[in-house]
Order: C-alpha cells, then structure tokens, then sequence
C-alpha cells in the first residue's frame, strides 16, 4: 500500500531515525506541532506499513562481524523459493535480492572472519538448485543503508521518483 508522505510526515521521519525512542510529546515539541498530531501521523505511517518497526541499527563490527561480502547466486529457476528458504536459516545472511543479470540473487553476508565466509558460502554451494556463486568482498561502507533521502525528496518535488 503506498502513502502520500508530506513535509511533516518526512520530518517526523527524520526524527524518529535520529532518536527511535523519543517519546511522541518530545516529538511533537521539536516539530512544533499537538501531541495528537505526532500520534495520529505515526498511526497512519505504522498502519500503512510505511513505518516497519524501530528495531536498533546494530553495529555488526563492533559485535565482531567484520567482514561482509555480496555473493551473487545462479540457480535452477524452478528452486528459487526453496533456495530462499535455506538462505532464511543462514544467521549470516542479512539480506535477499531478487535480481536481473548473470545473479538471480544477491546475498549480504556478515562474517567473523575471512575463514568463516568460506565456510558460510561453501554451505550455500551445498543448497540444492545453487548452480554458481560470484563473491564480492566489501572494502568499505561509504553510505550505509538509507531512505530518508529519498523520502525527503517526495516532499520536495511530489510525484517525482528522480532527483
């Protein structure tokens, strides 16, 4: 279901990721707008399923997953699901993409050790239906995960996907 999001939706937004545990009177004091406001607006976003939750943004490193690798996986099309499902029980997969390409899908893995995404993609080349893996490490994360840009930006230009 798809919202229409404004400037103070975008706002309440922005400050709900800086700060997931304010509470809404703290919310609404720094958006200068009624208590009932910043609650019926988070309502509408939680209800839409816009808003997913407020989980902890965990820092992977610092709990000792150091490494993170992309791994693009060919595989038997008629297997996509089932392979999905393996992957769901992987602890070390942090992500799924279905996608266009020589991949089918792309995979966000999180490791301990160069070891030990070996041993994490050697238990993905023992998934049925897995044809062929392509791995790419991840020197570096210069923009971690992000959509308040994006969000930011249908304020600004409505009905426009593009910057």
């Amino acid at each position: 279901m798809s919202i229409k999001i404004d400037a103070l939706d975008s706002a309440l937004l922005a400050e709900l990721a800086r700060d997931p545990r304010a509470p809404i009177l703290e919310l609404a004091q720094r958006l200068g707008v009624a208590r009932n406001t910043v609650q019926a607006r988070m309502k509408r976003l939680e209800g839409s399923g816009a808003v997913r939750g407020y989980a902890p943004d965990v820092d992977l490193a610092a709990v000792g997953f150091g490494v993170h690798a992309f791994l693009g996986v060919e595989l038997d099309q008629n297997k996509m699901d089932d392979i999905v499902e393996a992957l769901r029980e992987f602890p070390n997969v942090l992500e799924v993409h279905a996608t266009t390409g020589r991949a089918d899908l792309l995979v966000r893995i999180a490791a301990r050790s160069q070891q030990d995404l070996l041993g994490i993609i050697q238990r993905v080349h023992s998934v049925p239906g897995v044809k062929h893996t392509e791995t790419m490490l991840a020197l570096a994360t210069p923009i971690e995960y992000r959509s308040l840009p994006l969000v930011e930006q249908l304020t600004k230009h409505p009905g426009d996907g593009v910057v």
